[in-house]
């Protein structure tokens, strides 16, 4: 495929999309490179759908502009630039997983081998299975299989494990990670935010139509607040030690029966150093904030925005 190798993966510029009064993405720019991994979170009618539809070339948007590897998206995806996997539809119940592939494959001009492509998809297993005797984890691998036939630089993944359980939702990333070491393009949109956590380098959070926050979970996750616990083995009351070190009695917690305090704040490092070289504690644990935390945080903050405005 002749794509301009300085191009970015996906170009979105000032991107709005509305349906009569309703906008569901309000002025989204994003530039994703080749061979990021992408996670597009936001809660329900956070605009992720919409946003995915505009680059799969599936609707326009009403104003804006969108490039994939400096094409339209209707001309990247006829050209097999992009492949999908989209959460459900698009399959014939009554033909065989093999058949399926097969069909699909003599529609392409062009198309990668379909042993190869099988193999990769992890299908081959049940090739001979009708459609409607898979399990949802076996139709997610076989459109994994139809997305991979024109060997695409950029696939799209529209919540692609839910309704899968824990063991599919696990051997679906391992098939993916592999397709990701290749180099190539992913960006897939998901309510599991364990799975942006474990596979994405960047994540997008999106909330009402607005990109909201952008860029890795360290990034989202830097000015949480951190949990500090340890056994206080000091004489003094934690409190007045607390105070000379600039924590308010709002951030730290103590348990007089078992002797454990409790600190929040995002400079845990700074304190538990001062803790331990005060010998003012044992059996120190912190907590890192995660992902769940971040998408929490934000996503109140930015509706709780939104009322006020």
């Amino acid at each position: 495929m002749n794509t301009s190798a300085s191009a970015p993966a996906i170009a979105i510029e000032s991107v709005t999309k509305r349906f009569g009064t309703v906008t569901a993405v309000d002025d989204v720019s994003l530039e994703i490179q080749p061979g990021e991994v992408l996670a597009l979170l936001g809660p329900n009618g956070a605009g992720k759908t919409t946003l995915l539809d505009i680059t799969l070339g599936f609707t326009e948007p009403s104003t804006g502009s969108i490039r994939t590897f400096d094409e339209t998206p209707k001309r990247a995806a006829s050209n097999g630039v992009i492949g999908a996997v989209l959460q459900d539809g698009g399959l014939l119940e009554d033909l065989t997983v093999g058949e399926t592939i097969k069909m699909i494959a003599a529609c392409h001009f062009r198309h990668a081998p379909v042993k190869d492509v099988m193999q990769r998809a992890g299908v081959s297993d049940f090739a001979s299975r009708k459609v409607k005797k898979c399990s949802g984890g076996q139709k997610q691998r076989l459109r994994f299989a139809l997305a991979l036939l024109t060997d695409p630089q950029l696939l799209i993944l529209d919540e692609p494990t839910a309704g899968l359980d824990a063991t599919a939702r696990r051997e679906f990333w391992s098939t993916m990670h592999a397709e990701a070491n290749r180099g190539r393009t992913i960006v897939f949109a998901t309510h599991y935010l364990r799975e942006a956590d474990d596979y994405a380098d960047r994540v997008v959070l999106m909330s009402q139509g607005h990109v909201i926050a952008d860029g890795s979970v360290d990034d989202m996750t830097a000015g949480l607040q951190r949990k500090l616990s340890a056994q206080w083995i000091a004489k003094t009351d934690p409190h007045d030690w607390a105070a000379t070190v600039g924590l308010s009695p709002a951030q730290l917690e103590f348990d007089v029966t078992t002797q454990r305090i409790r600190i929040t704040t995002p400079e845990t490092d700074r304190i538990a150093e001062q803790l331990l070289t005060a010998n003012l504690i044992r059996h120190l644990n912190i907590v890192q904030p995660g992902i769940e935390e971040a998408f929490f945080s934000l996503t109140e903050d930015n509706t709780a925005q939104e009322v006020a405005s």
